[in-house]
């Protein structure tokens, strides 16, 4: 069984609090309820709160202002509000800000359970941002330097501001909703909503509903119209991650709307248009699902327009110290730590390590090597036993060119010596390999003829 969820409830009606705590930890979530906005940025400080559910009327801060906080400080954590009937308008708004869902008094405690699933399964399945210094560390609040993620950099630059839909694909961990981020923020539609969807976390029949939305009596527990996320993305960017868990028979009408920005509600009649640009993400193989039978071919080239691929932890390993340094940064902040970094030896095994959950793995290993180190430095034997006894080199190359001791020179500059040289190795292997060709050898790398001659200027492979 995994780890206990924990949910924080804030309502100013003690009745209905004892109710939804009774029912939450009836349904296995570890509750904590308080009275007011103000108390629950407090217990949000205290507590690893997985789940948000908030009453919109509340005393000291009301339900909108601690969305805003909440999205803010928090940005993972999902935001349930609660409303009353007459209040229903304001939910809506609230959702397109950025709110998760909602639910209404007397809420259905069917529906109440579905949502609070919902959210917690996003919760876990979400992608976690890695952003940074853009000067020091990368592009787009983004971290990383390397080749391949300075690739990526390109294709958000070109089409960001551009209605074109977008499929991301990459392992899990790699970050694909970040980059989905960048691109909206990137372009017009920044001010207009950015609406994320994570389609692996909503059970196949209620897919539906949670697109479209639904109108009163549609179906039992459907005690009020709702707008589905299409409608509450108009004007701005609608994500769907996980797109390649989307049922076949859902897989036309999603066509539908992306071709003609038009739909209708579950259980209603009028057509409703949207302007709305979509992106989505897989870490599935869809040329392999069409095979199977598990994806339609129209929609993959519906969704396959502009393609972006983010290239797994092991694929850009120089990555790595500037990323563990992000994360030092932020869980000395989080866990009220004073560590420095990680030393030398430690270094060298997280960069052979093959990091098979990418940079969300990285991350949680930071997090815990922080917790038992608790001060000074990280070393090799606060790393887990998995990474201390694996033989398998990510980046053998970039290890053994890190020979500079550590006072010498700096971590920044020993790891882009070091990445220096892996590449011009590299790449000379490339072209002895192609016979000198750069047009196969930019093939064989997966990289732009012009990058290639770039980059062998830059080494002096040219003159080679």
């Amino acid at each position: 069984m995994g780890e206990v969820k924990q949910v924080l409830v804030a309502d100013d009606e003690e009745n209905l609090r004892r109710v939804l705590a009774a029912q939450l930890h009836h349904d296995g979530y570890e509750v904590h309820s308080v009275a007011d906005g103000a108390a629950v940025l407090q217990a949000m400080s205290e507590h690893h709160i997985d789940v948000l559910i908030t009453d919109l009327r509340m005393p000291k801060l009301d339900g909108m202002k601690v969305l805003k906080a909440v999205s803010d400080r928090y940005p993972h954590v999902p935001v349930i509000m609660i409303t009353a009937h007459g209040t229903v308008d304001t939910a809506v708004e609230a959702l397109k800000l950025g709110a998760f869902d909602y639910v209404t008094k007397p809420f259905d405690r069917a529906e109440l359970r579905r949502v609070v699933s919902k959210a917690a399964k996003t919760r876990e399945l979400s992608q976690k941002h890695v952003s940074g210094d853009p000067n020091e560390r990368g592009r787009y609040r983004i971290i990383g330097q390397s080749e391949p993620m300075r690739g990526v950099y390109d294709v958000i630059e070109k089409v960001a501001d551009t209605p074109s839909t977008v499929l991301i694909t990459g392992e899990s961990g790699t970050g694909k909703e970040l980059i989905a981020r960048a691109l909206h923020e990137n372009s017009s539609r920044k001010d207009k909503p950015f609406v994320s969807v994570n389609c692996a976390a909503i059970p196949p029949d209620l897919l539906e509903s949670e697109l479209f939305g639904y109108e009163k009596g549609a179906f039992t527990g459907a005690v009020t119209s709702k707008p589905g996320r299409f409608e509450l993305a108009h004007g701005g960017t609608l994500f769907l991650d996980e797109i390649a868990e989307i049922p076949v028979s859902m897989q036309v009408k999603l066509l539908r709307a992306l071709q003609e920005q038009q739909f209708e509600r579950v259980g209603g009649i009028k057509t409703i248009t949207v302007n709305v640009r979509l992106i989505a993400a897989t870490n599935r193989d869809l040329k392999a699902r069409i095979a199977d039978g598990g994806f339609r071919e129209d929609l993959y080239y519906r969704l396959n327009v502009v393609h972006v691929h983010l290239p797994p932890l092991r694929e850009r390993p120089s990555d790595i110290p500037l990323l563990i340094d992000h994360f030092v940064q932020k869980f000395n902040a989080k866990l009220d730590r004073s560590v420095s970094g990680f030393e030398r030896d430690a270094l060298q095994q997280l960069l052979r390590y093959a990091w098979p959950g990418n940079i969300r793995e990285l991350e949680n290993v930071v997090e815990r090597c922080m917790i038992f180190a608790e001060d000074g430095d990280v070393g090799a034997q606060h790393l887990p036993a998995e990474i201390r006894d694996s033989d398998a080199g990510a980046a053998p190359g970039l290890v053994a060119g890190i020979g500079a001791t550590p006072g010498e020179t700096g971590l920044k500059e020993a790891v882009r010596e070091a990445t220096l040289k892996l590449e011009r190795e590299f790449i000379a292997r490339a072209l002895e390999q192609t016979g000198g060709n750069v047009t196969h050898t930019a093939r064989l790398l997966k990289i732009s003829r012009k990058s290639l001659q770039n980059k062998m200027k830059e080494l002096g492979l040219r003159d080679d």
